[in-house]
């Protein structure tokens, strides 16, 4: 399996199957991604291989320990080693034809932000509004 940055210059391989993602709600998982969880999946570090890029990836790390490695050209978050293990952390949304089919585990639920919840009144569109003017009658 492969995957890569939105930009391309960071890019890697994994040997053998995802079995699970998981997507967690913590506030910092949010704001490391800038959205209402980030969805990943952990993989052995044998099985994890980088293809190019690795001098293009910088890292915030909190004094906590909370650590993001990203694409300095175009910001995406990129796979990083957990905390001293043989296990990579790999976003999900990185990867090219993922053939898992839906996350199995939500963590830090209770930190959830709030308007995470999905109402009964959401509009659900298979594709993108196609103008502006689409976009505003959703609003």
């Amino acid at each position: 399996m492969q995957g890569e940055c939105l930009c391309g210059n960071v890019k890697f391989e994994i040997d053998g199957e995802i079995r699970n993602l998981y997507q967690c709600h913590c506030s910092l998982c949010r704001k490391a991604t800038g959205a209402a969880a980030n969805a990943a999946t952990f993989v052995q570090g044998s099985n994890f291989r980088w293809v190019s890029g690795q001098s293009e990836i910088r890292t915030y790390q909190k004094p906590s320990g909370f650590r993001s490695d990203f694409c300095s050209s175009c910001g995406s978050p990129v796979p990083n080693s957990l905390r001293g293990t043989e296990i990579v952390w790999v976003p999900a949304g990185l990867l090219d034809e993922l053939a898992v089919s839906r996350v199995s585990v939500h963590l830090h639920t209770a930190s959830a932000a709030p308007w995470e919840q999905e109402s009964t009144e959401c509009a659900r569109l298979e594709d993108g509004p196609e103008s502006l003017e689409s976009l505003n009658k959703l609003l």
